[in-house]
């Protein structure tokens, strides 16, 4: 005897999860919410006007996402920054990232090599921060980022590896957010700069280096102050 298969949720229904899992995601990317801070269904439901398995919905779409925690009998929360999973996450970047960086320099043709300078172009000319839009660095800055760091990766030409990127990239953008803002004074556009001119210059080992530091010093916010100088140094292998 077959079961009953579920039918699917009703257009209403799915239009309000969708609304409020994105005003919610939204908001713990401009960081409304803090690290751990609860997400309660409840006050989620009361407060978009949408019943609490609508609520509910939206809170699973983003544990799926990693922008949130589920506990057990618990609720939901924001997950913590000093979670080991962004350690992981980059470490799982510093692994493929400069690989894939170096198949770029070595394959990238013309074309590729205009795309990175207009995509880093673009990068330095957006605004990072505009404070109507919350305590995190913009939609369209994030966007800019995102696409000056795959555009450099472009050049390997293997479909695989760039959507490992993608991949790796999407489940770090909560993390990336946190570090900017526990690291104000890091000078972000010179190591993009960097970054551009060892790509183009066609120094692949330069590139690398660059990037793995790249990748560290965001690593490094997320963990405790007392161990940040330590964890840069093991990870960039300087004394």
């Amino acid at each position: 005897m077959t079961g009953t298969p579920h039918s699917p949720a009703p257009p209403g229904k799915q239009m309000l999860s969708e609304q409020v899992h994105a005003h919610l995601r939204s908001a713990i990317m401009r960081g409304d919410h803090a690290p751990g801070d609860a997400l309660r269904p409840q006050d989620l439901a009361r407060e978009r006007g949408v019943s609490l398995a609508v609520a509910r919905e939206a809170l699973v779409r983003l544990v799926g996402e990693g922008l949130a925690d589920r506990l057990p009998n618990r609720g939901f929360a924001v997950p913590s920054f000093s979670d080991h999973r962004w350690q992981e996450i980059a470490e799982a970047r510093r692994t493929v990232e400069p690989v894939v960086l170096r198949m770029s320099v070595e394959r990238g043709d013309v074309d590729w090599e205009a795309r990175v300078r207009a995509a880093h172009h673009r990068l330095a000319r957006t605004p990072p921060y505009d404070p109507a839009e919350g305590e995190h660095y913009t939609d369209a800055w994030a966007e800019a980022h995102r696409v000056f760091h795959r555009t450099l990766l472009e050049g390997c030409g293997n479909r695989a590896l760039l959507e490992t990127f993608d991949r790796l990239w999407t489940a770090s953008e909560l993390a990336r957010r946190w570090a900017a803002h526990r690291t104000p004074g890091r000078d972000g556009i010179e190591e993009h700069r960097s970054l551009e001119e060892a790509a183009l210059a066609r120094d692949a080992d330069t590139a690398a280096a660059v990037l793995v530091r790249h990748l560290t010093l965001t690593a490094a916010a997320l963990v405790d102050d007392s161990r940040v100088s330590g964890t840069v140094n093991d990870q960039v292998g300087r004394p």
